[in-house]
């Protein structure tokens, strides 16, 4: 099954939103201290990596499967091993949001409702 969405992933490949280069700096700027922690082939993270591409989000991608090292840190500080999972840091804080549909939202507000500084 994991085989088949990557096929699908790939097939259907949203394109990316083309910005103003000013806007796009200050989208970048702002999702430096993000990530996300994923497994390749599961198809929440696949739902989060495409409105990453669509949206030109320039977040990193930690595979929480593979490497042993992000997989500790998700368990250690998020709680537990579950993707996908968006880490943020911001002034020293540090926030852990699961659930795709959270992650979504909270993009979609930052694009949406707030200004980027």
């Amino acid at each position: 099954l994991g085989k088949t969405i990557l096929i699908l992933d790939f097939i259907t490949r949203p394109k990316k939103i083309n910005r103003e280069q000013e806007e796009q700096i200050k989208i970048d700027k702002f999702f430096r201290n993000h990530s996300i922690y994923q497994f390749y082939a599961c198809p929440f993270c696949v739902k989060i990596r495409r409105y990453i591409r669509k949206n030109s989000l320039n977040i990193e991608l930690r595979d929480a499967k593979d490497n042993k090292y992000f997989r500790a840190e998700l368990k250690k500080y998020g709680g537990k091993i579950q993707v996908p999972c968006l880490r943020i840091e911001k002034d020293n804080n540090v926030e852990w949001v699961y659930e795709s549909k959270d992650i979504v939202n909270y993009f979609n507000n930052i694009l949406n409702h707030e200004k980027l500084q």
